[in-house]
């Protein structure tokens, strides 16, 4: 299912073919932070890539790396601003093994010619999962009976403790997560009511509340699904906890900086929200260890803290690492953008008797004629040609006679409006 979302890979020339022109590719150099799955590793290195696989790294280590590395791979933790990248003078492309791409500085990217691609489907039934979970242990408050067993309680009652056929699922964000949420919840007895700012295709027996308010007074479970922006930023303090159903259980595992962790424990506590599940923090230790993390949401009644876990199963993991490792393969060996989420989503079909041109440039009028006229004159013969653009950058894709790529290359590097050039085989 995973990889049907993606176009598969296109054939593209062996070795000897890209021999005359393409820079080698085990000089290529691919760094993986942050874990990424050892698929990733593997299906890179089998293509011929130098890879370097390491854990998140201080600031000054990820610069000098940087230096010197062709793609990189993140995950949610290593930030790629322009204080980074503005030192990445190889870099080709930046790999997100997870949905969110907020902790790359997209627009900069782009600036660069670097496209970012990320994995927007591949861990999505492992959160949904995940909140299908906690909404039953919230309802049943299993967490406080787990915690009275291990010190050696025995606390068995009913009270305040509910099935969930039959009870309103309200999700706000109704995206990829939101909308595989929305399909597991009805089919164990939920009804479902989402809220989202851009219209929704509804799923199954799915309402659309008009407002976001009206879902919050409606719904027993409010559970978070929107992309960390500006917009979204603080979107859920006391005012809208308040708003809240009395009683009502809710679940954060979308971004931390969504919410306001202080005014969620304050109304957990005057039991105005019957629990919650937090998956997802505003600061997150850098490493795994013993006494690093803190919130306010500690020893809260009936609440779920887990750390940032919702996407970390093997089979997400390992879905994350084919589909971004085989966007890497698509661009790096014949310029394919499809899949990025700051570029142009360009796929040109392979000519193996051609070079490849890969030009880079700033969005402005003209520059495709300036391009065709600068081919018209060296008397290449283009056999392909496909162009994108969005509102600052520009992508081509030409496919010419072997004969003139070095000369084109070298005079779309002089024009004023180039970003990047690369020939390939």
């Amino acid at each position: 299912w995973v990889r049907s979302t993606r176009i598969p890979p296109t054939r593209i020339p062996n070795t000897r073919e890209m021999t005359e022109t393409s820079y080698p590719k085990n000089k290529i150099k691919i760094i993986l932070l942050e874990n990424v799955h050892q698929v990733a590793v593997d299906e890179l290195r089998k293509d011929g890539f130098t890879v370097v696989a390491a854990e998140a790294m201080p600031h000054d280590q990820l610069v000098e790396e940087m230096k010197t590395a062709h793609a990189v791979g993140i995950r949610s933790k290593t930030p790629m601003g322009e204080d980074i990248l503005q030192h990445a003078s190889k870099l080709l492309c930046i790999g997100c093994f997870c949905i969110g791409t907020d902790r790359v500085d997209l627009p900069y990217a782009a600036k660069r010619g670097i496209p970012v691609f990320n994995a927007p489907f591949s861990n999505t039934r492992s959160v949904a999962e995940l909140v299908i979970g906690e909404i039953i242990c919230l309802s049943r408050h299993l967490m406080d009976r787990s915690t009275e067993c291990h010190r050696g309680a025995w606390m068995k009652t009913a009270k305040n403790c509910h099935e969930i056929r039959g009870k309103l699922l309200g999700i706000v964000g109704y995206g990829h997560v939101g909308s595989q949420l929305s399909i597991l919840a009805e089919n164990i007895g939920l009804k479902v009511k989402f809220f989202d700012t851009s219209p929704k295709l509804n799923l199954g027996n799915a309402e659309c509340a008009e407002t976001l308010d009206e879902l919050l007074a409606e719904a027993d479970f409010i559970s978070l699904h929107v992309p960390r922006t500006p917009a979204t930023r603080g979107m859920f303090g006391e005012e809208k906890f308040r708003k809240m159903k009395k009683g009502a259980l809710f679940i954060n595992a979308a971004r931390g900086e969504v919410i306001d962790p202080a005014a969620l424990a304050k109304c957990l506590k005057d039991g105005h929200i019957g629990g919650a599940a937090v998956d997802v923090f505003p600061v997150e230790p850098k490493a795994n260890g013993e006494n690093v993390f803190d919130t306010e949401l500690r020893n809260c009644p009936n609440t779920i803290l887990s750390p940032h876990v919702g996407g970390s199963t093997m089979e997400a993991q390992r879905a994350i690492g084919l589909e971004v490792a085989a966007s890497f393969k698509n661009f790096i060996n014949s310029g394919a953008t499809t899949g990025s989420v700051n570029f142009p989503n360009l796929e040109l079909p392979m000519k193996l008797e051609a070079h490849r041109i890969l030009n880079m440039h700033k969005n402005e009028p003209g520059v495709l004629g300036k391009i065709n006229t600068l081919l018209s004159d060296v008397g290449a013969n283009v056999t392909g040609q496909l162009l994108g653009t969005d509102e600052n950058i520009g992508y081509v894709i030409i496919d010419i006679n072997s004969e003139v790529s070095q000369e084109v290359q070298d005079r779309l590097r002089e024009m004023p409006f180039n970003v990047k050039t690369r020939v390939l085989w």
